[in-house]
């Protein structure tokens, strides 16, 4: 199989069903979006994790290939439904899960804290971001053609669950995590 096809060189390509669109169109956003997001979780994971964390962050890796597959499907035709994978209730809960698992054994938070302390910490900040990032650009593509719900609510809880990591991974390194105290005025 050639990796290169050359139907992309003006600027379209095809979404899941054929259909062509421009490459700038939110769509191939989204999931664009998505794809960087799904990179950074590999550099996240690829840093020195207790394997748990890294079998989390797999699982989630290959949920955001499902993710990317809904976001690439051509809203238009029905005969893609059957063949395009799904989330379930049971992904979103999985993160719900891990987020408790994991701020139990963190100190309260008392102020925003700022990213970094370690590099694995900074990268899962990263991640958070592209994540929120992704949220905001599928939650504009939910509004024009609508896909399934549970795309949002998957991202809006990574995102959160990526919060929780990086302060999971601030306190095995034993980083310290700055507290952002803002200036009050005079």
């Amino acid at each position: 199989m050639k990796i290169y096809t050359k139907t992309g060189d003006k600027g379209t390509t095809s979404l899941f069903g054929g259909k062509r669109v421009a490459k700038h169109n939110i769509r191939i956003d989204s999931y664009g979006t998505v794809d960087e997001l799904n990179a950074n979780l590999g550099l996240v994971r690829d840093q020195d994790l207790d394997i748990e964390s890294k079998a989390g962050l797999i699982q989630i890796q290959e949920k955001l290939f499902t993710v990317g597959a809904i976001l690439a499907s051509d809203p238009g035709k029905a005969s893609n439904a059957s063949k395009v994978p799904k989330l379930k209730e049971d992904d979103v809960e999985f993160l719900e899960k891990e987020i408790d698992r994991m701020n139990e054994d963190l100190p309260e938070m008392t102020h925003f804290v700022l990213p970094g302390g370690h590099t694995a910490v900074s990268h899962c900040h990263v991640a958070r971001t592209v994540c929120r990032r992704a949220e905001r650009i599928c939650a504009a593509l939910f509004n024009l053609e609508p896909f399934d719900e549970k795309v949002l609510q998957y991202l809006n809880r990574l995102s959160d669950y990526l919060f929780v990591l990086a302060r999971c991974i601030a306190k095995q390194k034993k980083a310290e995590e700055v507290k952002w105290i803002p200036e009050t005025s005079k």
